[in-house]
This record gives structure tokens, sequence and C-alpha cells, in this order.
């Protein structure tokens, strides 16, 4: 069968419309059905302006309000556990998960960060507690770690670890971002597991869903659920995928698989807004760096924990997309007491020239930026170069 080519302009539209970030984000607020769009939504515990989950949530629709998340996980419409980092998951993919709670229990259980005879004791006490007592956060335990080393941790939290990633216990609520444990049999709602290989067939066609087109490997790190090894086994036996040519930002084509409708994605995706935006660096549209600069040629990476010195942009740095390109890179800092957003760095792209139409396009982003993260004043500490 003849690939389908798919210049590269097409590829970038599709992809954004597939990221839910083709239209001006406003109008009614579906935060559930955003959520079942991505997937996921990754959460972090750094809050440089606000948290990741609520910034990639706003940038789909800016009637999203921090901590509105939290009411979903709360009424069990979606549940936390680990992607390829800490995520929100929508619920419809709990049935579809108990290969994950197994490879990831196994995983930590065998890992030499959690083997300890004492965390292994931890467990059936901190079970019984749990039991009898209720949720309970990480700071309901005293124990202490045996080094001083910055990875250490005390025996209760291994336990804690290993019975989340188990399963075994999971997140029923947060209160100031701080973890409450329950009994996972308490948290997640009933529910029959799928066979494993209903499951891995659900989670391939799920994340394809969700890329459009994808090589094996995109496909196996959507949900970092399955080995890259049962992905290309997957995308092999799948007879109603339909094989591509991507064209790159390079003009280099690459193979790929695509959905059985993709014709009709093609068509139905709409050129994408022209408005400004500001993405969080954890945004499911960039995480996929290799994937990022082949499509939009925007070489990007996450600088946080670099060394300062080796940094080539900045600790907390946020791509600005324009349309269906990128156009620059920004860096922000806030203080919520002063109630003030600081631009720290900026970074146009060469390719872009930085007349007044675009300046005054970044100015009404962090304008809208600062009003979701209620702050009040917009300074910059540095020249604005174009």
């Amino acid at each position: 069968m003849t690939p389908l080519f798919i210049p590269n302009r097409d590829a970038r539209r599709l992809w954004l419309w597939t990221n839910a970030l083709s239209a001006t984000p406003t109008g009614p607020l579906d935060l559930l059905g955003t959520i079942k769009r991505l997937g996921f939504v990754q959460i972090d515990t750094i809050r440089n302006v606000t948290r990741a989950h609520n910034h990639i949530l706003w940038s789909r629709n800016q009637n999203y309000r921090e901590g509105a998340i939290w009411g979903a996980l709360n009424r069990r419409d979606v549940f936390e556990h680990f992607t390829h980092d800490a995520s929100l998951i929508h619920g419809d993919v709990l049935p579809f998960w108990r290969r994950q709670f197994d490879r990831l229990g196994a995983h930590v259980a065998r890992s030499d960060w959690y083997k300890s005879g004492l965390a292994q004791e931890q467990i059936t006490l901190i079970r019984d507690r749990i039991r009898a007592e209720g949720a309970l956060s990480t700071h309901a335990f005293d124990t202490k770690a045996d080094s001083r080393e910055m990875w250490a941790r005390p025996p209760h939290k291994k336990a804690l670890d290993q019975m989340w990633y188990a399963g075994d216990l999971a997140t029923c609520h947060r209160k100031n971002f701080v973890k409450f444990y329950d009994l996972g049999d308490r948290v997640f709602p009933a529910h029959d597991p799928a066979p494993d290989a209903e499951a891995v067939d659900w989670l391939c066609t799920q994340a394809l869903e969700r890329l459009s087109f994808a090589s094996p490997g995109e496909v196996q790190r959507f949900w970092d659920a399955m080995s890259a090894r049962e992905a290309k086994s997957w995308c092999d036996q799948a007879r109603a995928l339909v094989p591509v040519e991507i064209e790159g930002a390079d003009g280099v084509r690459s193979r790929a698989l695509a959905v059985p409708d993709i014709e009709a994605h093609l068509a139905q995706a709409p050129a994408p807004t022209t408005r400004l935006r500001l993405l969080n660096p954890f945004d499911p549209a960039i995480r996929d760096r290799m994937r990022l600069e082949r499509l939009f040629g925007f070489a990007y990476r996450n600088e946080m924990f670099v060394p300062k010195a080796k940094r080539i942009w900045g600790y907390y740095v946020y791509p600005l997309l324009e349309g269906d390109r990128f156009v620059g890179r920004i860096e922000l800092k806030a203080d919520r007491k002063a109630g003030s957003l600081t631009v720290t760095g900026f970074w146009p792209e060469p390719r872009f020239t930085w007349g007044a139409a675009r300046r005054g396009k970044l100015d009404a982003e962090l304008a809208r930026f600062a009003r979701f993260a209620s702050l009040s004043q917009i300074g910059w500490d540095l020249p604005r170069a174009a």
C-alpha cells in the first residue's frame, strides 16, 4: 500500500487540533471532555506561576480556574497514577490500567531505592492504619531515612510508594497539593479489569487516536504502559492502520502509521487560531521533544534540573505558539504576595520578526495569564530585544 503523504503544514495543523489547541480557548468549559480528549494531564510539584495541570487546561479553555481539576478527582471522574510522569487520567482508562499497576508495582519493589526489610514491614502497618483511620498523608508517619543523600526516602514513604504504584493505595484527594492515600478499593470505582491482551489493544488504539499519526515508539511512549516490543507487535498486527509519510519542518519525510480515518481527520482539523499562546513546559503538545522538533523545527528542552551554568535558556521557560509556529520562548517569575508577574528572559526565534503586532499579541497573552494567576502587575527586568 502506497503511504499517504502528509505535507508539513497539514501535519502541524493536525497535531495542534489533536491536542485541542486549534480553537480560540474561549466558550463553555468542558473539563472532563478536555481531559478525555488528551487522555491525561500531567501534574507537577513546581508552582512557577501556576502548576502545570492548571496551565495545560487553561491553555485549552481560559474559563478554567486554578484547582478545578481536583473536584474531578474527588468525584472519581479521574484517577491519579503514573504514565510518563505523575498524571491525572480520565476514568475511562481505569479498566485497562491493571497492567500498569502490576508493571510499576513490581518494578518499584525490585528497585534498589525501595528494597528494605523495614519498608516491607511498614506495608502491613500502613495498610492497617489506613483501613482503620481512613485517608492519611505521608505526614501521618514519622520514620526517618537511613542516609542524608538527596534521594534517600524514609521507610514509610517507600512503603506508600510501593502500594500506590501497585494500585493497592490510591490518591483520594490532595490538600495544598499534599497527597492523601486511601485503600485502592475504596477510591477506584468498581470495574472489571480488562484481560491483558485487550488492555494492550485498547491502550495502543487510544494512544494513536490522540496522536493521529505515530511511529511504534511514539505509540508506546504515549501512556508508557507497555514495552516497546508490545507496541511494535500491535502496530504490526493492526490491519486497519494507514501507512503515511510525514513531511518534517526540514522537508525530510518519515514513515509512520495513522488512524484508519486519517483523511477524515485531515479534512476536519481546522487552521489554528492566530492567537499567540504561552504553553507550559509539560504541555502534551510539546512533551515529545523529538516530535516537536521534527514537525515544527523548534528545539526545546526543559532545564529545571540542569545546573544553572549549563542552561541554554533558563529555569522555567515557556514556548510561545502563534498559529502553527513556535515564534519564541519566555521565562517568567511570579510573586504572589506582591501580585506581580515578571519577565526574566525572552528569546525570539531567529526566523521571526517581532514587530508591534506580535508584541501586542504577547502582551495580551501575558495579561490573560496574569489574570488567571490573580496577578495584577506585569514587568520586564530585561531589555525587550527583538
